[in-house]
């Protein structure tokens, strides 16, 4: 057993804040207790070693927590970690991420996006179907899960939705589910025949399974990756207008509304696709929405700072789109954060900004992003932030994780809400990130997966 002693615990599932000791057994949450209700034994002062601790205890469904039996038989805890000063949440879940792997390995594979996601507190990602060969058989999926498997985190893959990604012809999606698919997706590429997509809808409907869609319309773009404004007219181009994404965004939640389908708006950045993914929640379509936290932070003008490191698909947008994100996100129109992790080696980023891929990587940032951005600026709680980074995104596709409470899988991220750093290093192969040299607040102290660690900061006590 392992104590988690004296953290600030979030559960966003049942709205919990306070200062609580958590115990973990057998890879799941055993209990979840005042603090101070489990006591230390002399054995335990010292940080790392085991410990003699009474305890008990249950958490109340309420989210309110009674006080531990000190007068229990005394355990022998075989790690405490003193989590004074440290936020306590479950550990983050990512519905968008792209690891290259197969096939494209030298941006990014498996196990260094795997790595650099429990580096930023992640404990579950959703990989997308975007790789060479595409994951559109069931071969291709088993093989991305497999290597997932070796990782020390849950990496769940979307089996694509159309066969390399044409836009014309279904995947065989019962086969794809039946296999693993955590749900679908041709991310990437826009689904432009609306009839083939009430197809995939229909078939996804009919499956139960969640089906996320890229929604730029390439009729309306003569460059993709820089929004069409200020910006594009300032270096000579035209750029990708709102248009592109809101035409298809239309198009999509009025389908979702017809068939039934649980449809994902991907990595949305028009303030006009929020209030038809508002409109369309309203009339009761199972329409969900992502937002990256680059373009909660930033707008079009990073192009002008950064260069193809501020340019992804779709494109950063003005600063009235932004706020409207924000809002989109405070009233639960936006759903849930997620990074769109897009490596890219710095040789293909270094071309001419019209020319080099779009992308940006966002795991080992993404937290203190929100944290820095949404909590301190007072847009977000830290439950609400946990809601949108862990409880929402395992809502979506079904997993059991995003809560703390007895039964739950012990998936957990501990961090210093406080503490400050500056971005310069990362984990993944890539660093394309318009956030190099920024000074963030909040720092991943230790991820936990199905009750192991598998990313500690060396100055964790405990």
């Amino acid at each position: 057993m392992v104590l988690i002693r004296g953290g600030r615990v979030v559960d966003p599932a049942s709205g919990f804040d306070g200062i609580a000791d958590v115990v973990l057994e057998g890879g799941k949450i055993a209990r979840v207790v005042k603090a101070g209700s489990v006591a230390e034994g002399a054995e335990g002062r010292r940080a790392g070693q085991p410990a003699r601790l009474t305890g008990g205890g249950e958490e109340s469904a309420a989210g309110q927590l009674p006080p531990g039996k000190k007068d229990q038989e005394a355990m022998v805890y075989e790690r405490v970690i003193d989590a004074q000063g440290l936020v306590v949440a479950p550990g983050l879940v990512d519905v968008h991420v792209h690891f290259r792997d197969p096939g494209l390995t030298y941006k990014e594979d498996i196990h260094t996006g795997a790595a650099a996601a429990a580096h930023g507190g992640f404990t579950t990602v959703i990989c997308m179907a975007n790789t060479q060969p595409k994951v559109d058989t069931v071969e291709t999926l088993r093989y991305v899960l497999e290597e997932g498997k070796k990782t020390g985190i849950h990496v769940l893959c979307c089996g694509a939705v159309s066969k390399d990604f044409g836009g014309q012809e279904l995947t065989d999606m019962e086969a794809l589910k039946a296999a693993g698919a955590a749900g679908f997706t041709d991310d990437g590429i826009p689904l432009k025949d609306g009839a083939f997509v009430r197809r995939a809808m229909e078939e996804a409907a009919r499956l139960d399974m969640p089906i996320s869609l890229h929604e730029e319309d390439p009729a309306f773009i003569r460059q993709n990756g820089i929004n069409h404004g200020a910006v594009s007219d300032q270096l000579g181009i035209y750029g990708s207008p709102a248009l592109a994404e809101d035409v298809l965004v239309a198009r999509d939640c009025m389908i979702a509304l017809e068939t039934g389908a649980k449809v994902d708006i991907q990595h949305i950045s028009s303030g006009h696709g929020v209030a038809m993914v508002r409109l369309a929640k309203s009339l009761g379509a199972k329409v969900w929405a992502e937002v990256t936290p680059h373009h909660l932070t930033l707008t079009e003008s990073a192009v002008l700072t950064h260069g193809s490191l501020a340019k992804m698909n779709p494109p950063l947008r003005t600063e009235k789109d932004r706020q409207l994100l924000i809002q989109g996100l405070k009233d639960g129109t936006i759903d849930m954060i997620a990074t769109d992790h897009a490596p890219h080696s710095a040789k293909e980023k270094a071309k001419p900004l019209t020319e080099a891929p779009s992308g940006i990587i966002g795991l080992e940032t993404s937290l203190a992003l929100g944290i820095t951005h949404l909590v301190k600026k007072g847009y977000l709680t830290m439950v609400e932030l946990m809601e949108k980074m862990s409880l929402n995104p395992a809502r979506l596709y079904g997993l059991d994780c995003g809560r703390i409470e007895a039964g739950a899988p012990a998936d957990l991220v501990l961090f210093d809400e406080g503490e400050a750093w500056t971005v310069e290093h990362f984990v993944s192969k890539a660093s394309n990130s318009p956030f190099i040299g920024q000074r963030l607040e909040g720092k991943v102290k230790l991820t936990v997966c199905d009750g192991r660690v598998v990313y500690q900061d060396p100055e964790l006590r405990g």
